[in-house]
Protein backbone atom coordinates (compact mmCIF):
# COMPACT_ATOMS: atom_id res chain seq x y z
CA UNK A 1 0.00 0.00 0.00
CA UNK A 2 1.29 3.42 -0.95
CA UNK A 3 0.73 6.37 1.36
CA UNK A 4 1.68 9.99 0.88
CA UNK A 5 1.99 12.36 3.82
CA UNK A 6 2.56 16.08 3.32
CA UNK A 7 3.99 18.55 5.80
CA UNK A 8 5.41 22.06 5.91
CA UNK A 9 2.33 24.19 5.33
CA UNK A 10 1.49 27.19 7.43
CA UNK A 11 0.58 30.87 7.61
CA UNK A 12 3.10 33.26 6.09
CA UNK A 13 3.20 36.80 4.74
CA UNK A 14 3.53 37.98 1.17
CA UNK A 15 7.09 37.52 -0.03
CA UNK A 16 7.92 34.77 2.45
CA UNK A 17 9.08 31.25 1.63
CA UNK A 18 7.88 27.79 2.61
CA UNK A 19 9.14 24.31 1.88
CA UNK A 20 6.61 21.53 1.59
CA UNK A 21 7.60 17.90 1.97
CA UNK A 22 5.81 14.71 0.99
CA UNK A 23 7.01 11.40 2.36
CA UNK A 24 5.96 8.33 0.42
CA UNK A 25 5.70 4.81 1.74
CA UNK A 26 6.12 1.92 -0.63
CA UNK A 27 8.99 0.15 -2.29
CA UNK A 28 8.82 1.64 -5.75
CA UNK A 29 8.83 5.35 -4.95
CA UNK A 30 11.97 5.90 -7.00
CA UNK A 31 10.14 4.89 -10.18
CA UNK A 32 7.12 7.18 -9.64
CA UNK A 33 6.49 10.49 -11.25
CA UNK A 34 5.59 12.93 -8.48
CA UNK A 35 3.67 16.18 -8.52
CA UNK A 36 2.10 18.90 -6.43
CA UNK A 37 -1.41 20.16 -6.98
CA UNK A 38 -3.34 22.80 -5.07
CA UNK A 39 -6.93 23.74 -4.45
CA UNK A 40 -8.07 27.13 -3.24
CA UNK A 41 -11.47 27.64 -1.60
CA UNK A 42 -14.23 27.63 -4.18
CA UNK A 43 -11.85 26.73 -7.01
CA UNK A 44 -10.96 23.57 -8.88
CA UNK A 45 -7.80 21.70 -8.16
CA UNK A 46 -4.91 22.94 -10.27
CA UNK A 47 -1.53 21.60 -11.24
CA UNK A 48 1.53 23.22 -9.64
CA UNK A 49 4.64 21.22 -10.51
CA UNK A 50 5.81 17.72 -11.45
CA UNK A 51 9.07 15.81 -11.57
CA UNK A 52 9.90 12.50 -13.18
CA UNK A 53 11.61 9.62 -11.42
CA UNK A 54 15.22 10.56 -12.23
CA UNK A 55 14.79 14.35 -11.83
CA UNK A 56 15.64 14.96 -15.49
CA UNK A 57 12.21 16.33 -16.37
CA UNK A 58 10.26 18.96 -14.46
CA UNK A 59 7.10 20.83 -15.38
CA UNK A 60 5.67 23.94 -13.74
CA UNK A 61 2.44 25.89 -13.95
CA UNK A 62 3.00 29.31 -15.45
CA UNK A 63 1.73 30.94 -12.30
CA UNK A 64 4.59 29.52 -10.20
CA UNK A 65 7.45 29.38 -12.70
CA UNK A 66 10.52 31.10 -11.34
CA UNK A 67 9.17 31.09 -7.77
CA UNK A 68 8.60 27.40 -6.96
CA UNK A 69 11.04 24.51 -7.31
CA UNK A 70 10.15 20.84 -7.14
CA UNK A 71 12.74 18.32 -6.06
CA UNK A 72 12.99 14.76 -4.81
CA UNK A 73 15.27 12.55 -2.77
CA UNK A 74 14.66 8.96 -3.79
CA UNK A 75 16.74 7.60 -0.92
CA UNK A 76 14.47 9.39 1.55
CA UNK A 77 11.33 8.69 -0.50
CA UNK A 78 10.51 12.36 -0.29
CA UNK A 79 9.40 15.01 -2.75
CA UNK A 80 9.74 18.69 -1.97
CA UNK A 81 8.22 21.94 -3.11
CA UNK A 82 10.28 25.02 -2.35
CA UNK A 83 8.01 28.05 -2.59
CA UNK A 84 9.55 31.52 -2.69
CA UNK A 85 8.05 34.98 -3.12
CA UNK A 86 4.68 33.74 -1.97
CA UNK A 87 1.57 35.72 -2.87
CA UNK A 88 -1.96 35.70 -1.45
CA UNK A 89 -3.04 33.94 -4.65
CA UNK A 90 -0.92 30.96 -3.61
CA UNK A 91 -3.23 30.30 -0.67
CA UNK A 92 -4.59 26.77 -1.04
CA UNK A 93 -4.43 23.21 0.19
CA UNK A 94 -1.37 21.65 -1.42
CA UNK A 95 -1.42 17.94 -2.15
CA UNK A 96 1.26 15.68 -3.49
CA UNK A 97 0.51 12.95 -5.97
CA UNK A 98 2.31 9.96 -7.41
CA UNK A 99 1.99 8.26 -10.76
CA UNK A 100 3.40 4.98 -11.97
CA UNK A 101 4.14 6.56 -15.34
CA UNK A 102 5.35 9.95 -16.55
CA UNK A 103 2.47 10.74 -18.88
CA UNK A 104 0.82 14.14 -19.31
CA UNK A 105 1.97 15.11 -15.80
CA UNK A 106 -0.27 18.16 -15.53
CA UNK A 107 -3.42 16.04 -15.63
CA UNK A 108 -4.97 15.06 -12.30
CA UNK A 109 -6.47 11.83 -13.65
CA UNK A 110 -3.01 10.46 -14.50
CA UNK A 111 -2.02 10.17 -10.84
CA UNK A 112 -2.56 6.97 -8.89
CA UNK A 113 -1.81 8.05 -5.34
CA UNK A 114 -2.67 11.16 -3.36
CA UNK A 115 -1.88 12.67 0.00
CA UNK A 116 -4.35 14.42 2.28
CA UNK A 117 -2.90 17.86 1.72
CA UNK A 118 -1.36 20.64 3.76
CA UNK A 119 -2.74 24.16 4.11
CA UNK A 120 -0.73 27.12 2.89
CA UNK A 121 -2.08 30.57 3.72
CA UNK A 122 -0.38 33.73 2.51
CA UNK A 123 -1.52 36.99 4.10
CA UNK A 124 -1.18 40.34 2.40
Amino acid sequence: QVQLVESGGGLVQTGDSLRLSCVVSGRTFSSYAMAWFRQAPGKEQEFVAAINWNRISTVYAESVKGRFTIGRDNAKKTVYLQMNSLKPGDTAVYSCAGARRWEMPTITANYDYWGQGTQVTVSS
